[in-house]
């Protein structure tokens, strides 16, 4: 800078002079220009600093009507920051919002201005909020005919067009009004184009078929006509935003046929320090005037290699900036030239911009021949060309071809159900994004004025200068010499590249810096523009909060509380909770000066020797239905279910294709045709899954329908010695004697009229009735079974002593005692795999010789020597060498501790375990390394408590 000092920007069109507010003065005034409402006041704080701003403002904007330049500082280097673009092409202008809400790196660009917003610039990177936001996120589900993104004019003809054929249509734009590109000096069918925009959204909203969506971005285009688009819902309402609406929602749409109808965006060209704040984009310097008022600068150096620019020159000497335009062609425009200078422009062709200086209001001008000079300024505005929005036309693998005459890659195919038009298609001119937009063979494509003769784009990457201190991704600090140094590298593909040196890895994904690091690349190994393509665009396209995505999965419904029926009772009585498959269950019921380990001794005692209730509600149930339901359990249990007779009941392991066990439970013969399965906890979902997956896709042929009941019944299993005389007491009806009612068996009766179905099944080992009834009735059983059984001292237990009880006679849990690698044989259940069976799933898998292999790990039981020291879960299991010593590390491991456990009826402590060849083991003392000494336990077999069953029956 040299010895000038410019006034700054101003507010045109009646903004009003106002000194020292904000500490700036000089605000000028010029009428007829911008969109925002000046009836109306808005303030905001921004580096705390308080400004005022006004309805359809942006935060970008609104700042720039101050005189506010820096924003923040950049990632690496540290640099200042200011606005670079207008809308989300912009690569600097980074902000976080502190108020009403904490959001971190928006772009003030796109933030819309509301009264009380409190924001300040970045250095760098942002900051998450300290506390959850509690603000909703929604999403919605669209089918259309036709989807179309972009509501320019290309975009809004395309909609109008689909909604005149009756189609259904989706029409969503990201900007706050339709329009796009298109200025208040543009004329479409001799009405000024704001008109023109108006009267189609008129006619779209007067179609029922129509839905129109402005600040929606369409950031993921999927196969099949599949697009996920943004919604913002409240962030132009501010604190006044109701509180019932979403803020931002994400609809998915499902199309016929999708345009998209996105725009170009306007590319910079590297020179050194093209990175100040007060260089921008010429679009966004024209926008800002015409949308919002703001005269982003007083003394304007336009560097331009595009006719485009010359509308934004002429623009800004109207509004009475003193504008100067540099043309790196040699052969300006002669139409556009000519305008621009009668509206005071100077125009200097065979010019390029080659650096800048001072803080932000200074430009260094040099021509392609001879000395350079310094033309002082206030902003610098670039125009190397446009490059189409084709992100959402590469999300769905569309290929790109470059077209020498815009300088970019553009659509270069055609794909089913999806049509590119307008400037993302490299139409640039006004009349033939519309001819697009409106389709082949439409009578009633708008009128426009005869656009001027379009000059060729001169296609410039970079000037000459500083490679190291020319930006190509201004956010990522990245510059022509980090090109150099990855093709220096070795590196020939721009995939490679953009890794190298992060170029396309902000928050704009490489708006206007992924085409130039493309084309330098391609000058740097001597090759065409267009012969290394581009980047591969990926979804999003703009950035997209986790909270949106998450939407009101968010807290308790990220991850579902379900309760059972009798959840009240166990919350009263001051039961410990755990989280299981989603269920909250009891752990144990303490009480008083009790821990968890006095309670579940005192409940386990209970129940080996009294009686003793729980709450197995959560255990998954599903319905089974139909003439070949016998046919498919037998597809997919280890054991023969189709010779179970109705009123029985038969333990069954699932197993996945590799022979491992995937899960197991019971199964119940209702009819004929009819049976109920019960699965863990965890596994229900995925069971069921499983089970639809394999009849839907390979066997359709069987008739069978599957239902999950696991919410439908309560299930109460009452256990113990003395459980026959509660069960007697409670179902006069019901004969529950040994020869009436058997082991494995089930029997329905009722209970006050109601069904109740009660079957003969033992988790525990001890006699024990499962007790079934509609869910609705579930705490009215649970407490006339507990109110009938304090007669017998009945107890009620938790998940904690129910893994006792089981572990005591050797029953697995699937998912703690196994880990996936576990065949039913490794759990010493050859027994329940049939050898009459042809096939099942999982039985080829048995007959691999890893599966045949004897020191596969077994399931065995460890009893500590001790008889005192409780070793963790998941603990190593280790042997000596033959001289009593650890051999070196890495020590070998034999396995590890699957369930360990204190117990009522042992008294001592003892643990299942995964161990090598366990079950040849059985006798050997192993060790187990816990809080620094190694713990010697003996192998023994699974089943501590009863190993003749004799209990089971009282």
């Amino acid at each position: 800078m040299t010895g000038h000092r410019p006034e700054g920007p101003c507010r045109v069109d009646g903004y009003g002079s106002v000194d020292g507010y904000g500490g700036v003065d000089g605000y000028g005034s010029v009428d007829g220009y911008g969109g925002v409402d000046r009836t109306r006041t808005l303030g905001f704080t921004f580096d705390g600093v308080p400004y005022r701003g006004h309805p359809g403002d942006t935060l970008a904007s609104a700042l720039l009507a101050n005189g506010v330049r820096v924003l923040g500082s950049s990632v690496k280097l540290g640099r200042p920051r200011g606005i670079g673009a207008a809308w989300t092409e912009d690569p600097t202008g980074l902000v976080q919002i502190e108020e009403p809400f904490p959001e971190p790196m928006l772009l003030a660009s796109a933030v819309e201005l509301y009264d009380g917003l409190v924001a300040h610039g970045v250095a760098g990177q942002g900051r998450l909020a300290g506390v959850a936001d509690t603000a909703r996120h929604d999403r919605r589900w669209a089918h259309c005919d036709t989807l179309v993104v972009g509501a320019g004019p290309a975009g809004l003809l395309a909609a109008r067009t689909a909604a005149r054929r009756g189609e259904r249509v989706v029409l969503v734009d990201d900007r706050p009004q339709a329009g796009g590109a298109l200025l208040p000096a543009d004329r479409v069918d001799g009405r000024p184009a704001p008109d023109w925009v108006a009267g189609v959204v008129a006619e779209l909203a007067e179609h029922p078929e129509v839905t129109h969506l402005q600040r929606t971005t369409a950031f993921g285009h999927y196969d099949d006509g599949f697009v996920l688009a943004l919604e913002r819902r409240t962030d132009h309402l501010g604190f006044d935003a109701p509180r019932d609406r979403a803020r931002q929602r994400v609809h998915r749409i499902r199309a016929g046929k999708v345009v998209v109808a996105a725009g170009a965006i306007e590319r910079p060209v590297a020179f050194a320090d093209n990175d100040r704040p007060g260089i921008m984009l010429a679009s966004a310097a024209r926008e800002f005037l015409h949308r919002h008022g703001v005269l982003a600068g007083r003394e304007v150096v336009v560097f331009t290699t595009d006719d485009a620019a010359y509308a934004a020159a002429t623009d800004l000497a109207r509004a009475g900036a003193s504008v100067t335009l540099l043309d790196a062609r040699t052969e300006a425009p002669a139409e556009r030239s000519a305008t621009a200078a009668e509206a005071g422009v100077v125009v200097r062709t065979g010019t390029v911009v080659v650096g800048s200086e001072g803080g932000a209001d200074g430009a260094v001008a040099a021509a392609l021949t001879g000395s350079g000079e310094t033309l002082p300024c206030d902003l610098l505005l670039v125009s190397g060309g446009w490059t189409p929005t084709a992100h959402l036309f590469s999300h769905i693998r569309g290929a790109l071809t470059y077209d020498p005459a815009l300088g970019a890659f553009r659509p270069g195919e055609r794909i089913a159900g999806t049509e590119v038009v307008g400037a993302a298609n490299g139409t640039l001119d006004l009349a033939g994004c519309l001819a697009e937009g409106a389709g082949p063979g439409t009578p009633d494509v708008p009128a426009v004025e005869p656009e001027p003769a379009r000059t060729p784009t001169s296609v410039l990457w970079r000037t000459p200068g500083d490679p190291a201190r020319q930006f190509v991704d201004i956010q990522r600090d990245a510059t022509v010499a980090d090109i150099e140094r990855a093709v220096g590298a070795g590196m020939r593909s721009v995939e490679h590249v953009k890794r190298y040196t992060t170029i396309g890895t902000a928050h704009d994904q490489g708006r206007t810096s992924g085409m130039i690091a493309s084309g330098i690349t391609a000058e740097l190994l001597g090759k065409a523009g267009g012969d290394l393509g581009t980047t591969t665009f990926r979804p999003p396209y703009a950035p997209v909060a986790f909270a949106a995505l998450a939407g009101r999965e968010r807290g308790d419904l990220f991850d579902p509380v379900r309760t059972t029926a009798a959840h009240p009772w166990h919350v009263a009585q001051g039961a410990v909770f755990e989280d299981v498959g989603q269920w909250k269950r009891p752990r144990y019921y303490p009480q008083p000066g009790e821990d968890m380990d006095t309670a579940v001794l005192r409940e386990c005692a209970a129940a080996r020797t009294d009686v003793a209730i729980m709450d197995g509600s959560t255990l998954g149930k599903i319905d089974v239905q139909g003439p070949d339901a016998a046919e498919l359990l037998d597809r997919v249990y280890t054991n023969m279910m189709s010779s179970l007779k109705v009123g029985r009941v038969r333990y069954g392991v699932m197993c996945g294709n590799d022979g491992m066990v995937a899960d197991d439970g019971t199964v119940l013969r209702l009819a004929d045709d009819r049976f109920l399965l019960t699965t863990t906890t965890g596994n229900a979902a995925s069971v069921l899954e499983t089970l639809e997956d394999w009849i839907q896709t390979e066997w359709p042929d069987l008739r069978v329908h599957l239902t999950s009941v696991t919410e439908h019944f309560a299930t109460f299993p009452v256990v113990g010695p003395r459980s026959r005389e509660v069960i007697a007491e409670v179902f006069g009806d019901l004969d529950a004697s040994n020869d009436a009612f058997g082991f494995m068996s089930w029997q329905d009766t009722t209970l006050d009229g109601v069904p109740v179905r009660i079957a003969r099944i033992s988790f525990s080992g001890e006699l024990a009735y499962e007790v079934n009834i509609d869910s609705r009735y579930g705490l009215a059983l649970w407490e006339r079974l507990v109110t009938v059984g304090a007669l017998w001292g009945i107890t009620p237990y938790g998940t904690e002593t129910m893994h006792v009880l089981r572990a005591e006679k050797g029953f697995p849990i699937i998912g703690q005692d196994t880990d996936g690698t576990v065949a039913p044989q490794d759990l010493g259940m050859s027994w329940v795999v049939s050898k009459k069976k042809a096939d099942f799933v999982g039985k080829r898998s048995f007959s691999r010789p890893e599966n045949l292999d004897p020191l596969r790990k077994h399931l065995v039981g460890l009893l500590p020597t001790d008889g005192a020291t409780r070793v963790p879960e998941g603990s190593q299991i280790v042997e000596f060498a033959a001289d009593g010593t650890l051999p070196p590390p890495p020590v070998p491991m034999l396995g590890h501790v699957t369930s360990s456990y204190r117990s009522a009826e042992l008294d001592r402590p003892f643990a299942l375990a995964l161990v090598k060849g366990g079950r040849d083991r059985i006798g050997e003392v192993v060790h187990i390394p816990y809080e620094g000494a190694l713990v010697p336990a003996e192998i023994t077999g699974t089943v501590f408590v009863d190993p003749e069953g004799a209990r089971r029956d009282g």
